[in-house]
């Protein structure tokens, strides 16, 4: 998965915003009254958690970063659209369906993923390390985990979503000393 620099910036706000976005792609897609219903409730549901000033602030943010555009109406409003570029990096951020590519060859480099997290976020800690087995990666203890293949992208946004960026470090690593293990774990011998 390939993210931009820009994208790895936005927080959680820019990302719901754009969720909402597309809804209202959805919305304008579909035909049947069943699925434009369901969509509108969900929609309705993330609009209320947003405050104005936080949303303001983060349409700010999504335009600047080209994510998202505007159109002028004849009335004098403004209707905020997806860009082309919005729309090809939404699908890139749906927690559920995040995935760590295998590559067709592995580079041999160790990727650890280590945190710290407080006591007052131990849901967010019970979360990521939660996610973190279901993406794979294997416990090397209860705040240290490893996987073998590029995920750098798929960590900072997962780490985002939870708000924990600040308690999680990323490391490359070229050796382990219980590589061979690893390896046989992965599937690598």
């Amino acid at each position: 998965m390939i993210i931009s620099k820009t994208m790895r910036e936005l927080g959680p706000m820019q990302k719901k915003i754009l969720l909402l976005l597309v809804g209202g792609l959805t919305l304008s897609l579909t035909h049947r009254p069943d699925v434009y219903f369901r969509v509108v409730k969900k929609i309705a549901k993330e609009w209320k958690k947003i405050n104005e000033l936080s949303l303001r602030r983060s349409i700010k943010r999504l335009y600047q970063s080209k994510l998202i555009d505007y159109k002028e109406n004849k009335d004098g409003t403004v209707k905020l659209v997806l860009s082309e570029n919005g729309k090809n990096k939404i699908l890139k951020y749906n927690l559920d369906k995040i995935e760590i590519k295998k590559p067709i060859r592995w580079d041999k480099l160790w990727r650890l993923v280590i945190f710290d997290i407080p006591e007052d976020k131990s849901p967010g800690r019970k979360a990521l390390a939660a996610k973190l087995k279901e993406l794979g990666f294997y416990p090397m203890q209860k705040s240290v985990f490893i996987h073998p293949y590029e995920c750098k992208a798929e960590i900072d946004f997962i780490t985002e979503i939870f708000e924990l960026a600040p308690y999680v470090r990323f490391l490359k690593v070229k050796s382990v000393d219980t590589e061979l293990d690893l390896k046989n774990k992965f599937n690598l011998l």
